[in-house]
C-alpha cells in the first residue's frame, strides 16, 4: 500500500515534529512538573514514582520492541506482506504469553506490598495499593502494542507516530491541570496517563490500519521463523540489560561505596537528567533510517550507497550533537547555578560534561549502529554492551569511593569511549565500511568550526557585563548560536546541508502561507 508522503519527506518532517516533542516535553518538566508536585504533594508523588518504578522493574519487552522494527522492515523492503503479517501474528503471540507471566508476577507481588514496604505509613500505603493497581493494569493492558512503534517505523510511517506521541504528551498535561484545578490529587495522576496511553494506542492502531498493509495473521506459526526471532532477541535483551549497568546500577554504587552518600546521588542524579535532555534530543531521528537501509542492502547496494548515507547523517548529527555538547562546556556551570538555581549542585556541570562528552564520537555512528541491526549481528553489540557495563561497575567501585559522583561519571565516560573505540572496530572489520573516510568528512571537517564557536562561547563567558543572570544567559545563548550558524554556513556545510536546510524551511513557510 503507498503512502501519502514519500520516505524523505517523512523522515524530514518526522526528524522536526521529534525536535518540536522533545523540546515540548523539556519545557513541561521544567514548568508543569514543579507545578504538579506542588498540587498532589512531595510525598504523593513519590508514591507514585515509587509505583511506576517497580513495576517498570518486571515489564521487559526481552528486545521483542527491536526484533519487530528489525524483521518487519526486512521483509518489507522486499515487498513480502504476508510474510510481514505471518510473523506478527508469531509476535503477538509470544507478547500474550509474556504479558500472562507478567501479570502472574504482578498479581504475586501485590500480595507482599504490605511486607515489602512496611516503612510507610499506612495511609500511604493505602494509596500506594491503588497506584499501583492502576499502573499495573495498564500495563499488562498496554504491553501488547508496545511493538506498535516498531510496525510504524518499519513502514516510515513517521509522522503518524511523532503525531501519536505528541498527543500522548499534550492529553496528559491538558487533562492533570484541569484535574488538579479541581481538586484531584494523585489518583487522576495515574488515571490521566492509563487514559492517555489507551487512547494513543488506538491512534496507533488507526493509522497502522489507514496507511499499511498489515493485517496480522493470528493463525500462522512456524517454528524456524520463531527460532530466529527469539535468537535475535534474546542479544537485544543482553544488551539493554547491559546498558542498565551504566545509570541504573550508578546511585546505588555511589551510595554504598562514597561518603557523599544521599548528597553524592542527588549530584549524579541531576547530571544524569541533564544528559537525558541532551541524549534524547541528539537520537530525535535514530532509528527512521532502518527500512532504507533494508531497502538498500535488499537491492544489493550496499557497496555504493550505504557509506555516503553514512556520511550524510553523521555530518548532521555531529553539527546538532556538536551545538548540544560545545554550548553546555560553555554555559552549563551558568545553567546549573543560576538558571536552576542549585549553587550546590555545581559539581554537576563537571559530570555532565563528562556524560555527554562520548555521545559527540558514538552517536554520529548511528546508520552504521543500525545496519548492525538490520544484518542480525546483534550479538557484537551485545558484546560491547556486556564489556561496557562491567568496566563501568568496576571502576565506580573504585573511582566513586574517593571522588564521589564526579567519579561515577568519569567511570561512564571511560566505559562509553571504550564502546566507541569496539563499535569502530566492528564497524570497519565486520561491515567493511571505511571509518577513516568517514571520520575525515564529518569529525575533521566540522570540529575547527565547533572548536571555534566553544572558544568564542567561554570567552563569552567572562566578557558579558550584563548583571541580570537571565538576560546574561540568554544573551550569550543567542550571541552562541548565531555565531554557530555563520561559521557552519560559510565554512561548515556543504551544498547538500544548505539545500537540505533553507528547502525545508522554504516548504514550511509556504505551507504556513497556504
Amino acid at each position: 500500500m503507498k503512502t501519502q508522503w514519500s520516505s524523505s519527506k517523512q523522515i524530514k518532517l518526522g526528524a522536526l515534529m521529534s525536535y518540536f516533542t522533545i523540546a515540548f516535553n523539556m519545557i513541561a518538566g521544567l514548568i508543569y512538573t514543579p507545578w504538579m508536585i506542588s498540587k498532589i504533594g512531595q510525598s504523593n508523588y513519590g508514591l507514585y514514582t515509587l509505583a511506576t518504578s517497580l513495576i517498570t522493574m518486571f515489564v521487559i519487552d526481552f528486545g521483542m520492541s527491536a526484533a519487530v522494527t528489525r524483521f518487519v522492515s526486512k521483509y518489507n523492503a522486499a515487498g513480502d506482506q504476508e510474510t510481514v503479517n505471518n510473523l506478527l501474528g508469531i509476535v503477538y503471540k509470544l507478547y500474550l504469553l509474556i504479558d500472562g507471566v507478567i501479570f502472574t508476577v504482578l498479581l504475586v507481588v501485590s500480595f507482599f506490598l504490605d511486607t515489602i514496604y512496611s516503612n510507610l505509613s499506612s495511609a500511604d500505603l493505602e494509596t500506594f495499593k491503588i497506584l499501583y493497581l492502576i499502573v499495573g493494569l495498564f500495563s499488562v493492558i498496554s504491553f501488547p502494542f508496545t511493538n506498535l512503534n516498531g510496525i510504524l517505523t518499519a513502514y516510515e510511517q513517521f509522522i503518524g507516530l511523532k503525531l501519536a506521541d505528541l498527543f500522548h504528551k499534550a492529553f496528559i498535561i491538558a487533562a492533570m491541570v484541569i484535574a488538579l484545578l479541581r481538586g484531584y490529587g494523585v489518583l487522576s495522576l495515574v488515571t490521566v496517563n492509563a487514559v492517555s496511553g489507551i487512547l494513543t494506542i488506538i491512534i496507533k492502531l488507526l493509522i497502522i490500519r489507514r496507511k499499511t498493509a498489515v493485517r496480522v495473521n493470528f493463525k500462522y506459526f512456524d517454528r524456524n521463523m520463531l527460532k530466529e526471532i527469539f535468537g535475535f532477541s534474546v542479544w537485544t535483551t543482553v544488551g539493554s540489560l547491559a546498558q542498565r549497568l551504566i545509570f541504573n546500577i550508578t546511585p546505588s554504587i555511589i551510595a554504598a561505596v562514597s561518603v557523599t552518600g544521599a548528597v553524592g546521588c542527588a549530584i549524579f542524579g541531576l547530571s544524569n537528567t541533564i544528559e537525558g535532555y541532551v541524549y534524547t534530543f541528539a537520537t530525535a531521528i535514530n532509528g527512521m533510517f532502518m527500512p532504507r537501509i533494508s531497502k538498500i542492502i535488499y537491492d544489493g547496494k550496499k557497496e555504493t550507497e550505504l557509506m555516503p548515507l553514512m556520511i550524510r547523517i553523521g555530518r548532521i548529527q555531529c553539527m546538532i550533537i556538536g551545538l548540544l555538547v560545545t554550548g553546555f562546556i560553555a554555559f552549563g556551570r551558568s545553567f546549573v547555578v543560576d538558571i536552576w538555581n542549585k549553587p550546590d549542585f555545581s559539581q554537576s556541570y563537571l559530570g555532565t560534561v563528562f556524560l555527554i562528552l562520548p555521545s559527540f564520537f558514538y552517536l554520529p555512528m548511528q546508520i552504521a549502529n543500525t545496519t548492525l541491526i538490520v544484518e542480525n549481528k546483534v550479538k557484537l553489540q551485545a558484546y560491547v554492551f556486556v564489556i561496557m557495563g562491567v568496566l563501568n561497575v568496576c571502576l565506580s567501585l573504585v573511582l566513586s569511593k574517593y571522588f564521589g559522583a564526579l567519579g561515577a561519571s568519569i567511570s561512564i565516560f571511560v566505559a562509553y569511549m571504550v564502546r566507541t573505540i569496539l563499535m569502530v572496530i566492528i564497524h570497519y572489520k565486520v561491515l567493511h565500511l571505511n571509518m577513516l573516510k568517514f571520520f575525515k568528512e564529518v569529525f575533521l571537517k566540522l570540529s575547527p568550526w565547533l572548536l571555534i564557536t566553544l572558544a568564542a562561547g567561554i570567552a563569552l563567558e567572562y566578557v558579558n557585563p550584563i548583571a541580570n543572570k537571565f538576560v546574561r544567559f540568554g544573551t550569550n545563548g543567542i550571541a552562541f548560536v548565531a555565531l554557530f550558524a555563520a561559521l557552519m554556513y560559510f565554512f561548515g556545510m556543504n551544498t547538500y546541508e544548505k539545500n537540505l536546510l533553507f528547502g525545508t524551511v522554504r516548504k514550511i513557510t509556504k505551507k504556513i502561507r497556504h
